[in-house]
């Protein structure tokens, strides 16, 4: 399958599973603009990187996806370097944990924004151009928690809940113009950021790394195994793929069964 001249823009993709999509997408030659926070030089590496590797265009916007007129300067910017988008992934995103009440206001409000709005905006931007060009592909990355809920996530849980819903609603509308829009819900991904947390919850709780890894971080996944950011990103390149021109309004879970029960 080849991507070769279709334009991609992945927010909250400057590491963890939305760089992966940009590789996956670059390698199979769409041109990719990567979003998200870090270190300037790490992004310009990854950034780079993906240009010499894939031999595709690279852009990156620094757009805070809290706010709305950047979210549209993000994708004016990728219309003006690509002269188009034909696939949004809408990646960026973040969590907070507490009792409903003790939950801070502030942390509502900027999950939401971050999780569910951002995508809102985004979605609202492309959808003109994606019809412009005869052409489209909406991700979102949702989570199992668009499905099930976990105490003393509330303001992720709906957020999730809601992505579901306007992936739903979305796909409904743009049906008649070969744009499909759909969600992937991973469970819990092997990242840097879920390793770090090993050592001192084997501390903390006096257990091995394998009891911390089975008995805890994956408690919830009934095959014991950590889903990879490769994995769900292949998934992301087979929506964008012909084969998969029928398959919109779907929430495809990649969850090792964690759903399932």
């Amino acid at each position: 399958m080849s991507l070769k001249n279709r334009n991609a823009v992945i927010t909250g993709s400057t590491s963890g599973i939305g760089l992966a999509y940009a590789k996956a997408l670059a390698k199979e030659g769409a041109n990719v603009m990567i979003n998200g926070f870090g270190k300037p030089e790490d992004i310009e590496k990854e950034r780079a990187g993906i240009e010499s590797e894939f031999g595709v265009k690279a852009l990156y916007s620094a757009a805070d996806m809290t706010k709305p007129d950047q979210i549209k300067g993000m994708i004016d910017q990728a219309v003006s370097a690509f002269g188009g988008v034909d696939i949004l992934i809408n990646n960026a995103g973040v969590q907070f944990v507490s009792p409903i009440e003790e939950f801070p206001i502030e942390k509502w409000d900027q999950i939401i924004a971050i999780n569910l709005s951002a995508a809102f905006h985004a979605i609202r931007e492309v959808v003109p151009v994606m019809k412009k060009g005869g052409w489209g592909r909406i991700i979102s990355t949702a989570s199992a928690h668009s499905l099930v809920a976990s105490p003393f996530k509330s303001a992720y849980v709906t957020a999730k809940h809601g992505l579901n819903g306007l992936t739903k609603t979305v796909a409904l509308e743009v049906a008649t113009h070969k744009i499909t829009a759909n969600c992937i819900s991973p469970g819990y991904v092997w990242t840097p950021l879920v390793e770090g947390q090993i050592p001192d919850t084997m501390k903390a709780r006096n257990l091995t790394r394998e009891q911390v890894i089975n008995d805890v971080l994956l408690d919830s996944q009934p095959t014991k195994e950590f889903v990879t950011p490769e994995q769900v990103a292949a998934i992301a390149v087979f929506l964008c793929s012909d084969a998969a021109a029928q398959i919109t309004g779907a929430n495809i879970s990649v969850d090792g069964g964690w759903t399932a029960e």
